[in-house]
């Protein structure tokens, strides 16, 4: 009976250990901490209409790999229909967030975001956004992040 105890706890050991090292993430190489007061922003990204500050927190968006921005936006701010070739995973953490589906903008057929939501989107999934009030989304995805509007006029890159 030991016998028997010591095999199956050494076999869930390595069963636990063969786990933990298909969901690997080397993070960062040094301590990241952030007060709300000291985040870096700055203006854009160019692939977003004018108006939006952003801030890297980790990773880089323009490189393969994890990584987390937060994009703060005026009142009444508008990104216009597009989708992302990766899961893009948005938690709003200042203000509301009007997340729409599909590939017009419409007002009335979006779904409220108040301070604290959460969405995960699926790769190509088309979408647009509304601010209330001056708004802050934290984003997190896997670049590169790069970001096609259905309509190319909407680009602000062109």
């Amino acid at each position: 009976m030991t016998r028997l105890l010591i095999a199956t706890v050494a076999l869930l050991g390595l069963v636990g250990c063969q786990g933990t090292t298909a969901m690997e993430d080397p993070g960062p190489d040094r301590h990241l901490l952030y007060q709300a007061r000291e985040i870096p922003w700055q203006d854009g990204p160019a692939s977003l209409p004018a108006g939006a500050e952003f801030a890297v927190l980790e990773g880089d968006p323009g490189e393969p790999g994890l990584f987390t921005m937060q994009i703060k936006v005026p009142d009444g701010y508008v990104i216009p229909p597009h989708w992302h070739p990766n899961v893009e995973r948005v938690t709003v953490l200042d203000g509301t967030f009007h997340l729409g589906h599909g590939g017009e903008v419409d007002p009335d057929a979006t779904e409220r975001l108040d301070m604290g939501s959460y969405t995960a989107m699926p790769p190509g999934m088309r979408h647009f956004a509304i601010a209330e009030g001056e708004t802050v989304i934290q984003l997190t995805s896997i670049g590169p992040w790069v970001i096609h509007y259905i309509n190319p006029a909407d680009d602000p890159r062109q």
